[in-house]
């Protein structure tokens, strides 16, 4: 999905320029805004019915305050991803987010679509990490919310109702982040295994180790053999493959890799291989850009209990979706199948697998699809009654409907 051609662009250097732009635009002609970062991610959600203007964050890409021993940065949200880990790389320091398309990815972006990936299990989500933010409605007034210290408590928690917003409560344009220490060490396990009972009785028995990996992946042969091709390695791919990762000092992640391995020699695991601290970062960085849509006709992902994540992706792989499964979280990416070219197949395959992510407490959204087909799948699942008070807070935000109008919920005819 792109914006409309007609679509103009503004790109303000400073929030003191967003201001201005969208209080001339209130005030004005009242045109749809649809702020953009890297440009990602536009493909989420339903695509914009009429012209607007893009508001860009281009230009606003610098570091406003970084006092590392505190282990707080703050920064402009246009800040590229790989920028800002070079940044606090240099401190030894990380914001431990798997983000894919890292080069052109923006922190701003990443805010506002809550991208996290396989370290989430450990790590949690861009939600335990945003402080602080200073953000611009839809009339051009600047807000603020959180501060730059990690013990902040006071007022309403804005800086969590704007993560996942897609944009469509506020321009977010400077953003503090409490931060992580960079790992001595950081490995990888890779195991392959003959079943999916197999995987799910090693996954059972993690409950009762005294390991504690970060990440817990679990992957199909379709999925197993994109994600080892983008990495580079020697892994094997044809079977349910299951890969938990380790961070933490060099003798942490040796006894940790030890012992799992021994356990999982108990468990009627096929094949083990160790992916070392040196060749780790390739297979992290692959898993993250498993999520990019390419030629695929469409990706979901879906949300439901963990108890019930490798019933879910046993059940899409039978329908030929290729899947990586955040499996200690419970959330799945899935990329439907060349041969799915039709409206019709793809909800013959969408349906039971919507079903059950209902079963398991949870829910199934869209991607990226066809944009004809958006008009017939709910890309967000169906309607259910706290929407409502999304709808509120939406117009309380953003009375006229001027950011990123119809994105989410229903397409804008519909509204």
């Amino acid at each position: 999905m792109s914006l409309p051609e007609t679509t103009d662009e503004i790109l303000p250097t400073s929030t003191d320029e967003v201001c201005a732009a969208l209080a001339e635009n209130a005030s004005g002609e009242q045109r749809a805004v649809f702020p953009v970062g890297g440009r990602t991610a536009l493909h989420y959600g339903y695509a914009p019915q009429t012209p607007g203007v893009a508001l860009s964050t281009h230009n606003l890409h610098r570091v406003i305050d970084y006092p590392a021993r505190d282990m707080t940065i703050t920064v402009e949200a246009g800040i590229c991803i790989d920028n800002l880990a070079d940044t606090l790389k240099a401190e030894g320091q990380r914001l431990p987010i798997d983000v894919a398309q890292s080069s052109r990815a923006t922190l701003g972006g990443v805010l506002a679509t809550d991208t996290n990936g396989a370290r989430r299990f450990g790590f949690g989500t861009m939600r335990d990490y945003v402080i602080g933010i200073t953000a611009v409605d839809a009339a051009g007034k600047p807000f603020h919310a959180g501060g730059r210290v990690v013990k902040n408590v006071a007022g309403y928690d804005l800086c969590k109702l704007m993560i996942g917003s897609l944009g469509t409560l506020a321009v977010v344009t400077e953003v503090t982040l409490k931060l992580k220490p960079l790992p001595e060490s950081s490995t990888l396990l890779w195991c392959r295994f003959d079943g999916w009972q197999d995987l799910d009785a090693a996954l059972e028995g993690l409950l009762r180790s005294d390991t504690r990996p970060v990440a817990v992946e679990a992957l199909n042969s379709e999925a197993a053999h994109d994600v080892v091709s983008e990495s580079r390695l020697e892994l094997p791919t044809n079977g349910p493959i299951a890969c938990f990762g380790f961070e933490g000092t060099q003798r942490e992640t040796d006894w940790q890799m030890e012992r799992l391995t021994n356990e999982l020699k108990q468990a009627n695991v096929a094949e083990l291989a160790q992916v070392s601290h040196e060749q780790s970062e390739s297979l992290w960085f692959a898993l993250a850009d498993f999520a990019v849509t390419s030629e695929e006709p469409l990706t979901f992902q879906a949300a439901l209990r963990p108890s019930r994540t490798i019933e879910f992706v046993k059940l899409a792989t039978d329908a030929g979706v290729s899947i990586v499964a955040h499996a200690g979280d419970g959330v799945v990416i899935g990329h439907l199948p060349d041969d799915v070219t039709t409206l019709e197949a793809a909800q013959s395959v969408l349906d039971p697998l919507q079903q059950m992510a209902a079963r398991g407490d949870g829910d199934l959204i869209i991607f990226d699809c066809a944009e004809d087909w958006k008009q017939s799948i709910p890309v967000f699942g169906e309607r259910m009654t706290h929407w409502g008070l999304m709808d509120k807070i939406k117009q309380q935000l953003d009375p006229n409907n001027l950011l990123n109008p119809g994105r989410f919920g229903l397409p804008a005819e519909a509204i």
